[in-house]
């Protein structure tokens, strides 16, 4: 339901995807002078649902700084977890790479939160702002006419709306119906695994030649997402505790001493998308726009940043010219996130003699993180990246 009293059916710009960029982006709306009713979120699920998916998710400094602008941060703040330091490296072979936020002079590089509490904080700004949002309610169906889109709801409403907007968990996206422009032929399994030796914030990324593996630190232990070949994902699933541990351990090494316990293990199947849909008055940002392999964590950090953009856009001129622009200043972002990590997915992976130290190519690579690490102006760029995307 609405946290309006009375909805109205005409709005400037309807978002479909209570999601943390839908929401983001409203609030960015409201934020440049966008007045409150003229706002529609549109969300599948309840409130409550949204708010208790207890799923950890990386955020990037640079979008910390989002956060801060819509006064969402503060809550955040209390139940996430700095990133001080990634530690990068190659299973296997020599070389790694330590990015550490000192020599960049922010206080973390990212943070890791449960992205039930991003709902929750960017969902009580957003109605202490007085935006409408619809839910749990589906969208059925759109209407694209020359002045306007009309939206109809699964609860029986229709609404009108200069513009539309796909957001991230939009629940009637075109992206979700394209074919893959890139099958990893990998599946990322995630858990919340303990360690002996924990490091405090200090996150990992190992590259296996099956694919990487990212501990992210969280509640006095990491977050995992291991991406293997579907069949070592079924394998894995089939373990017990201890021996799916003890694969864990011979695949990540002894740097945070014995892995002691894993929560229940999920997986889901990897891929790319990256051409975002747009038509005279409709476009999609976030996941409805892109979704990229979870290596480095870029995919929310990329639609936090599409907000941005189309924010400040929208909020001068609702039109259908706007949207062009909006494309045209995206896309430079856009595409060099989707090719850093699809190129960061691939690279390292070593089909024909998997955990052989003999590859001549693999050995390349090792010895490439290593230079990056001495190498401080490519250190600084890769970082820079990580945390704001193409500036």
């Amino acid at each position: 339901m609405s946290n309006a009293s009375a909805s109205p059916s005409k709005f400037d710009i309807a978002i479909c995807g209570a999601g943390p960029v839908g929401l983001a982006l409203a609030l960015l709306l409201h934020k440049h002078g966008v007045a409150a009713e003229h706002i529609a979120l549109i969300d599948a699920k309840t409130l409550e649902q949204s708010s208790n998916d207890p799923r950890s998710i990386a955020l990037s400094y640079g979008s910390r700084q989002i956060l801060e602008q819509v006064a969402a941060w503060p809550m955040i703040a209390n139940t996430a977890t700095p990133i001080e330091q990634i530690h990068v490296s190659r299973q296997g072979y020599f070389g790694r790479t330590l990015i550490d936020c000192q020599e960049h002079k922010v206080p973390a590089l990212g943070y890791v939160t449960r992205y039930g509490a991003l709902i929750a904080s960017l969902s009580a700004a957003a109605m202490a702002a007085g935006i409408t949002i619809l839910r749990p309610t589906k969208l059925i169906a759109s209407d694209e006419q020359e002045h306007q889109v009309t939206l109809t709801l699964a609860d029986g409403q229709t609404l009108r709306a200069n513009i539309m907007v796909q957001a991230e968990g939009g629940v009637f996206s075109e992206q979700a119906k394209r074919p893959l422009q890139r099958d990893y032929h990998q599946t990322a399994i995630i858990a919340h695994v303990q360690t002996s030796k924990p490091i405090s914030q200090r996150a990992f990324e190992r590259f296996t030649s099956e694919g990487p593996l990212a501990l992210l630190p969280q509640d006095k232990g990491y977050a995992l997402v291991w991406c293997v070949t579907p069949d070592t994902a079924t394998h894995l699933l089939a373990l017990s505790e201890a021996e799916f541990l003890q694969a864990l351990q011979q695949a990540f090494g002894t740097r945070l001493g014995r892995f002691t316990h894993t929560t229940q293990r999920h997986t889901y199947a990897l891929g790319l998308n990256a051409n975002p849909a747009i038509s005279t008055r409709t476009i999609a940002i976030g996941n409805a726009a892109q979704t990229l392999h979870p290596v480095a964590g870029q995919g929310l950090n990329l639609g936090l940043r599409d907000a941005v953009v189309l924010a400040r856009l929208l909020a001068q001129h609702p039109t259908p010219a706007t949207l062009q622009q909006y494309h045209a200043e995206r896309t430079a972002d856009r595409s060099l996130t989707c090719r850093l990590t699809d190129t960061m997915a691939r690279v390292f992976i070593d089909k024909h003699a998997r955990d052989s130290v003999c590859n001549p190519r693999q050995t390349m690579l090792g010895w490439s993180l290593g230079l990056i690490d001495v190498f401080h102006p490519a250190k600084h760029l890769l970082a820079e990246l990580m945390m704001f995307g193409r500036r």
